[in-house]
């Protein structure tokens, strides 16, 4: 009869069980590990390594395991739960950016020009562009190292099957929620400014020159304005985004503050 090597208990594959399924909550909450971008065989992959990586240096607290098969469920779905919250904190930014993409998308006359993502289904241009750029200054801030260590440091501060939903983590996931339009109208203010100002002086024209045909003029001139307010308003760009990822932090530490109290 096959039994399980002396380092491999049931106890011990449980508990593997177990952190696999937090971290793979919070692989398929963040974007740009855990979108339908990625192959669900290389998000598997990673998912695991990290776990085979992980496991031997966690402190995991003594927990009372369930001994059947729904219980066990539970628990996993619980875990994952850990992880999918702490990833809304990344994906709370990722889709202010998107948002941002599609106001000024609209503004520039894009809405009609879109391209299929995975995730998102039909995105317009601009706002798959903008979602490229935030990835790679995720990537380039360290971001990602930031949910791989508070994905460490949460089994000393949530025990397993920690989270429960409480009045102030409906709060702040709320706040979380609705800051995604604020943080998108931020990002997509200079160019928002620049065609209303556009638009207002084509609005003159129109009253001043009545034989003139505004919509041939105003789509390409919205474009170009479009364009090249998005290029000088970069920098402001990238120093929000910069600002939203390094929040980040203070966020995940709230969320352990919020799930620790309330288990």
């Amino acid at each position: 009869m096959f039994q399980l090597p002396a380092f491999l208990t049931i106890q011990d594959f449980t508990l593997f069980t177990l952190v696999l399924g937090r971290l793979a909550g919070i692989f398929s909450a963040i974007p740009l590990f855990g979108g339908e971008r990625v192959p669900m065989n290389i998000r598997a992959l990673v998912t695991l390594s990290l776990t085979l990586v992980c496991f031997p240096v966690l402190k995991l607290s003594p927990v009372t395991l369930p001994g059947d098969f729904l219980s066990l469920l539970q628990l996993v779905v619980v875990e994952a739960l850990i992880g999918i919250t702490l990833g809304l904190v990344a994906k709370s930014v990722f889709g202010a950016v998107e948002f941002c993409g599609q106001v000024i998308g609209m503004q520039m006359g894009f809405s009609m020009s879109t391209l299929f993502d995975p995730a998102m289904g039909q995105v317009p241009l601009l706002s798959m562009f903008q979602t490229l750029i935030a990835s790679l200054l995720f990537l380039t801030f360290g971001a990602h190292h930031l949910f791989i260590k508070a994905m460490v440091d949460s089994y000393t501060l949530i025990p397993l099957g920690g989270w429960h939903m409480s009045g102030p983590l409906l709060s702040f996931l709320i706040t979380l929620t609705s800051g995604i339009f604020v943080l998108g109208i931020k990002l997509a203010a200079p160019v928002m400014v620049s065609l209303l100002a556009t638009t207002i002086v084509l609005g003159v024209m129109a009253r001043s020159f009545p034989q003139m045909n505004i919509f041939v003029i105003s789509m390409p001139l919205n474009i170009a304005i479009g364009f090249f307010a998005l290029g000088l308003s970069l920098l402001v760009f990238i120093h929000t985004i910069e600002i939203s990822f390094g929040a980040m932090a203070l966020q995940i530490t709230s969320i352990f503050k919020i799930i620790s109290q309330g288990s």
